[in-house]
């Protein structure tokens, strides 16, 4: 019987390397988690019980997915290096082929509607920083999007995903994720704790659904174009911008929504984002 890989191991992920002749891409986030005590962190904060649904996006060489596995949870992964997956097929698919499902291809290319219509109770995810924003604003524009969002993340992306009104990281991602779930940045993560070991620190991020759900589908969908088209000219006072945006968003006055339209986009609360985007979603449906 072959050995188990010790995922956290130093020294056994190097190996795996170099006997499969694999250099790990910065463009794809090829950074492997090394630690075990950040592990533990993030299958804690995932919080999935035996059973539970849990989709993963990007698992590498198979930490996390392990972890998750080990715990009973029943895993989709999504993997888009061949190698990558070659190698959770040979290990963990056929050691927990009734828990583990692997899909291979590209996270961007993903019809989110079908897949998330199975129901997961959670999203983890070691992101890659260069497209794993893109990923998280496609994944959180679905109506079946998980209820728990567990992403480990560049400290500043984090950062941004947390970013109250009033301060400079507030911005367009910020607002979309809010708008349905509470943010926290659970452990900073050092750049030692992954191999190779990436340029920047890390952070473990937790979103959890909130309850309040002021604007219907179809408003929700218009306020995100509008909080988008606004950050595109952040600089500017509202009021100027919402004068000069292109349809549908012309013609939104701020001061009917009881908005000082000298403000600035990042000091707007979510509250007020939901006015405006009433404001324009009812005038354009009458």
């Amino acid at each position: 019987m072959r050995r188990r890989m010790n995922r956290t191991s130093p020294s056994e992920v190097k190996a795996w390397c170099i006997a499969h002749g694999f250099h790990p891409n910065k463009t794809l986030g090829q950074n492997f988690l090394i630690d075990r005590n950040i592990l533990e962190v993030l299958a804690d904060t995932v919080g999935a019980q035996s059973g539970d649904r849990v989709l993963e996006v990007g698992p590498g060489l198979g930490v996390l997915t392990e972890a998750l596995l080990r715990r009973g949870a029943r895993v989709t992964a999504i993997e888009k290096d061949p190698v990558l997956a070659a190698w959770l097929r040979e290990s963990l698919v056929l050691e927990f082929p009734d828990t583990l499902e692997l899909l291979e291809g590209d996270a961007l290319e993903v019809e989110w509607a079908p897949l998330l219509s199975r129901g997961f109770v959670a999203f983890a995810s070691n992101l890659p920083y260069s497209v794993g924003t893109r990923i998280l604003m496609d994944l959180i524009c679905q109506e079946e999007a998980p209820n728990r969002l567990v992403t480990l993340v560049q400290q500043e992306v984090g950062e941004r995903f947390a970013a109250r009104p009033s301060t400079s990281a507030r911005g367009t991602a910020a607002v979309w994720i809010q708008q349905d779930y509470d943010v926290t940045l659970v452990r900073q993560v050092k750049p030692t704790c992954f191999w190779p070991p990436p340029e920047v620190t890390s952070v473990v991020v937790a979103m959890t659904r909130h309850a309040h759900a002021a604007l219907p589908l179809p408003a929700k969908a218009f306020l995100r174009g509008l909080v988008k088209q606004v950050f595109m000219q952040r600089r500017k006072q509202l009021g100027a911008v919402l004068r000069k945006a292109p349809a549908p968003y012309c013609g939104i006055d701020p001061i009917e929504a009881g908005i000082d339209p000298q403000r600035r986009a990042e000091t707007l609360s979510l509250p007020e984002w939901e006015a405006l985007a009433r404001l324009g979603w009812e005038g354009r449906s009458e």
